[in-house]
Order: structure tokens, then sequence, then C-alpha cells
């Protein structure tokens, strides 16, 4: 009886090769003096033994080994009877056979290079949700995640953007990655407008990043997400007390550039169907003289370029994309045109090697771009140099009558917050550029004016003929008032005094020109028929 209840045991033992990966949730045997037995201490270890060896080696899913560690063993005091050794040929066996026919764990994943970790597939209730709608599968605008693919698309995305960043690379190997790692964690998706966590940890190594996605969101929010970890990690290599601030403008311009050059080569999004039994997708593309600035030209036809204080300080809105795209397509113009200057990459580069040393990225900025950019108003000058050449190259369709009264209305309105007490709400409210001349201090004038003038310049090649010429007008009433003395492209000038002695006369002046201009708008308008033309 005792034999064969030791055939019943062994005989499953005796099937395995010298070398075994195998994969148990319970009790794994090893004889000792066949007196007792051991247990590992976890409920998913990767054994590999030889006879006479008890170690294992911790293997995750989809990468190599670990380094071998000893099994601890724990003493089960169960002496060899008749009795005991039935109930572990009942128990063991099972145990062995299960292991034999188990499925590979797709649960975790790991980058080829190691630096990428992800964690979380969603359940099968999870996935026979959101991810599986028809409207999100068919949908290329969103991406569903997994651990598989996301490990894949976090190197392609890590190797796009180091080569954009170091053009000198292209075409070679890249450097063996830092000890720092990166922690991609999937949850199930309740919304597809889920936001995504980056949480930074510092490690005896480096620092680690943990960022929490859900399994569908939109291509721009995935990629986003993805480029500002990656920044973060290039700037606090080399930190030591806290981790980089990166500006919002390098994350939406760096990523909105990756998203218009290659976005299918680096975004793996899960098959939505099977051919064969294999899950398939197929994408086909078309392209001809790639121009990664097309979508930011389209966007930028029906909004204006914003300012360098705009970029700086952007609002939750723009940040969210809920301003037409408008912040997102001027960020990817204003790193195309940066990345263009003479070392621009190298000089983007010691920013961010930078930037953990100061506690705000214009002093980063301005200590690394210090070659092109002497003066901290120098960029802004550049800047503006760069937009109106954007614009006269291709300023896009004509607007009619009608858009031109809407553009127009909206250049020469400004808005502003009212309290009527202390402590109530503020009203949002728009006020003329009269009031601001009246009411505003003259740092405030100055900003405004400033603002509206570049509107003004860059709006005039599209608005209908009566407009643009009237635009003209209030473009040198403006200029006049803030003492530019130029004509043709006020807006490259930036005037630290713009007052004289005589301010009050000039600025009455320049209300009864606003005022007549306003009346001849006003005139215009009124001649636009229904349709949207004039007679």
């Amino acid at each position: 009886m005792i034999r064969k209840l030791h055939d019943c045991i062994g005989a499953p033992l005796r099937q395995l090769d010298d070398w075994t990966v195998q994969r148990f949730n319970g009790l794994i045997p090893f004889p000792d003096n066949i007196r007792h037995l051991f247990q590992t201490v976890g409920p998913r270890c990767l054994v590999g033994s030889k006879p006479g060896e008890d170690r294992c080696a911790a293997i995750i899913p989809g990468g190599a080994a670990a380094p071998p560690c000893p099994l601890h063993r724990l003493s089960l005091g169960i002496g060899i009877t008749a009795q005991n050794l039935l109930v572990l040929c009942v128990v063991v066996f099972p145990l062995f056979a299960r292991a034999q026919t188990s499925f590979p764990d797709t649960s975790s994943a790991r980058s080829v290079s190691g630096q990428f970790i992800v964690t979380g597939a969603p359940s099968p209730a999870a996935r026979a949700g959101l991810a599986a709608m028809p409207k999100i599968a068919t949908n290329t605008d969103f991406v569903r995640l997994e651990p598989a693919l996301l490990a894949v698309s976090a190197e392609r995305i890590k190797e796009l953007l180091v080569r954009e960043l170091n053009p000198e690379l292209r075409g070679l190997d890249l450097p063996a990655p830092p000890p720092g790692k990166i922690f991609l964690a999937l949850h199930p998706a309740q919304s597809t407008d889920e936001g995504v966590t980056i949480v930074s940890r510092r490690s005896p190594d480096g620092w680690d990043y943990q960022v929490r996605l859900p399994d569908v969101l939109s291509r721009t929010r995935y990629l986003r997400a993805m480029t500002g970890v990656l920044l973060l990690e290039f700037a606090s290599r080399d930190a030591r007390a806290r981790s980089a601030e990166i500006p919002a403008w390098l994350t939406d311009g760096l990523s909105q550039e990756l998203l218009a050059t290659a976005w299918q080569e680096i975004i793996l999004s899960s098959p939505d169907k099977m051919v064969n039994g294999l899950p398939v997708s197929r994408t086909i593309t078309t392209t001809r003289g790639l121009d990664s600035l097309a979508g930011a030209r389209r966007v930028l036809r029906d909004h204006a370029v914003l300012a360098f204080e705009q970029l700086s300080w952007p609002t939750d809105a723009q940040l969210a994309g809920d301003d037409g795209g408008a912040y997102r397509a001027s960020a990817q113009l204003f790193v195309n045109e940066l990345l263009a200057l003479k070392n621009g990459p190298a000089h983007l580069r010691a920013m961010l090697e930078t930037l953990p040393k100061f506690y705000n990225w214009q002093l980063a900025f301005q200590t690394a771009f210090r070659e092109n950019f002497p003066r901290p108003l120098d960029v802004e000058k550049w800047w503006a140099v760069q937009v109106v050449s954007f614009v006269a190259h291709d300023p896009g369709p004509a607007w009619t009558p009608a858009v031109s009264r809407d553009k127009l209305d909206e250049i020469l309105s400004v808005p502003v917050e009212l309290r009527t007490a202390s402590n109530a709400l503020p009203a949002h409210a728009e006020i003329s550029l009269q009031a601001v001349i009246r009411n505003f201090d003259r740092a405030r004038q100055v900003a405004i004016l400033q603002t509206k003038l570049r509107d003004l310049e860059l709006s005039q090649l599209r608005l209908a003929p009566p407009f643009a010429v009237l635009t003209g007008e209030y473009r040198r009433a403006i200029a006049d008032y803030l003492g530019s003395g130029q004509r043709t492209s006020p807006v490259l000038r930036w005037v630290k005094h713009p007052f004289t002695s005589s301010s009050k006369t000039i600025m009455n002046g320049t209300l009864r020109k606003l005022d007549a201009l306003d009346a001849q708008r006003r005139a215009i308008e009124s001649a636009i028929k229904p349709e949207g033309i004039f007679p």
C-alpha cells in the first residue's frame, strides 16, 4: 500500500526533466530524508530545480529570470504513514497536473530594456465593459491598453523621444537605460475622459515613477502622459533632493510632435477582431511629404497663436484641450521652432538637466538658452517674429464677412471678472479697449494692448476687405497710444515706458479715435446681409 502511494507521488516528479520551470499555487514537496515537507513563501513561485538543489528563479511574465533566491523551508513535521501519504497524494498530484497545463500569466509584463514594468490587466468583467464597446473598439482616437502591448509601446515612445532630443543618435543604438524604473499600473476605465496620475518616489538607485492609467483613453492623453513621465525621468536622473517640474508647453509640444509623426508605430491598441483564432488589427497609411505641423496649421487657422506669456501660464481649459486645441498647437509650434535653433536640441537637453536645480522652469530655460536669448524679453521678440512668419506663409482661407465680424468683435473685447461685493462670487463680463485705457494701470494696459496688437495683425490677413482695412486703423491707434512709432509691425517692439508727461492728452485722443472706429465698425456690420455677405 505504502509503495503504491509512493509511486503515486513520484510518478509526476519523474516525468519532469532535470531543469523545470513551473508555476505553483500551493505546496511544493521536496524530499528531505523522507521525513518532512517544505513550502515556498510565495503563492506564485516560478521554480527552477535540479535534483538535490533547493533554489528557485523568480521570473516575471514576459521578462528574464531574476537572481535565484533560496526557498524558505517550513517543516510540517508529518511522519510518513499510509494515511498521510494518501492525503498528500490526493492534494499534491492535482497541483502538478494543473501546473503543467496552465497558461502564461498575462496580468503583468516587462519591457525589453527592463525600465517599464506593467501591472494590472483588467478583469474578465472589465474586459466586457468600456473597452469592449463597439464605438470604442472601432474609434482610432481611443487606445485600449493591455500589459504586453503597453510595454512595447512605452519602449517605442522612449526611443522616438530620445532621438527627437538627440538628433545625432538617429540610426544608432540607444545607450543603456538608467537604473530608475517606471511602473505602469492599469485599471478598468470608468469613462473616456478619466485622468492619468503620475507619482514619483526616491529610491536608492534614483527616482522611480508610477503611472496610473485607465485601460481606455484618448491617444492624445495617453501620449501626453507617457511623454510627461519620460521627461521627468530624463530631467531627474541626477536629482537628489527633489524631482524636476516639467513646463506644460514642453510636454504638450513634444507629445503633439510625436503624435503627428509616428502615432501608428508607437501607440499600440488592443486588436478589435479575431482572424483564424488570432487577434488582428489592420492599419493602412499613405504618407507623402510628411509635415508634422499640418495638424497645428489646421487648428491655428481658426485660433490665434498664443503668446509666450500664455504658453507659460496655461489655464485648466487649455490643458484639457477645451480651447479648440489652440494651446497644444501653439506649444507644438513653439517646441518645433526651438529645436530648429542653432544647438536647439542640446539647449533643450541642458534645460531638462538643470530643472531640478531651480524652483521654476523659467530660470532653467534662461540658463540653457542664454546663447539664443541673452535677455528674458528676447524670447518674446523672437517668438513674435516666428508667429508672424508662420501665419504669413499659411494664413488659411479668407473669412466670410459674418465670421470676420465675430472675430474682430472677439479681439476688441477683453474678458474680466467683476465682483459686486468683497465676499461675492466673481461674475464674468467683457469690456472694451476704452474701458481698459480708462481704468487699468500702466502695466496691465501694456500687457493687454500688446496682445491685442498681435491678434489684430495676425487676423488682418484673413478678414474680409472692409474689416481688414478697419483693423489696420485700430492697430495704428493702439500703436500711437503705446508710443511704438512703428506702423508695419508694432508687435515686434516691447514698450518699456510707453507713456509721456502728456499721457492724459494722448489718452483722450486715443479714446476718441477708438470711439470713431467702433462707429465705423457698426456701420459695416449693419451692411452685412443675413446670408453673411456684403450687398
